[in-house]
């Protein structure tokens, strides 16, 4: 899932200390507007390619996605203590 998109970025700074790669592809079932607009405002325009399932419109102020997935840890792995 792509929420904000600053894991994502985070993981491409990572990525860009073993060197520069000629493309990236970011594939996500589902990702948030806010998220598609970071990633392209962060990741190089000629290279990056966003492969997405699904994009829903905002994000809540905890940053999950709305409705996103109905909340799929809690449903995969029990509810957050």
């Amino acid at each position: 899932m792509l929420a904000t998109g600053a894991s994502m970025e985070l993981s491409y700074r990572a990525l860009l200390t073993k060197g520069t790669p000629e493309k990236i592809h970011v594939a996500s079932v589902i990702a948030s507007t806010k998220a598609v607009d970071y990633i392209k405002s962060t990741f190089p325009e000629d290279k990056t390619t966003l492969w997405l399932g699904a994009v829903d419109d905002e994000i809540n102020s905890h940053s999950y996605i709305v409705p996103g997935l109905g909340d799929a840890g809690d449903l995969a792995y029990g509810i957050k203590e």
